[in-house]
C-alpha cells in the first residue's frame, strides 16, 4: 500500500532539482575559462573568487536536494 503523496513535498523536490541544475549550469558556464588557464601562471584572484562562489552554490544546492531526497526516503520507509 502506498502513502498519500504530499504535493508540497513534491513541489519542494522539483524546486530543489531546478536549483541544483541551475547551480550546475552556472559552474558549467566557466568550464572553458578554467580549461584555458595557463599552467605556468597564477590564477587571478577574481577567477578564484568566482569559482569559490560558484562551487559553494553548487555544493549547497546539491546537498539541499540530497537532504530532501533522504528525508523523503526515510518517511517512505517508515510507512
Amino acid at each position: 500500500m502506498f502513502a498519500m503523496a504530499d504535493s508540497n513535498e513534491i513541489e519542494a523536490l522539483k524546486a530543489s532539482m531546478r536549483g541544483a541544475l541551475s547551480a550546475a549550469a552556472s559552474l558549467g558556464a566557466v568550464k572553458e575559462r578554467v580549461e584555458a588557464f595557463d599552467v605556468r601562471t597564477a590564477i587571478a584572484a577574481e577567477d578564484l573568487e568566482e569559482l569559490s562562489r560558484l562551487t559553494l552554490a553548487h555544493a549547497v544546492a546539491a546537498q539541499a536536494l540530497r537532504g530532501l531526497v533522504e528525508t523523503m526516503r526515510a518517511r517512505q520507509s517508515a510507512c
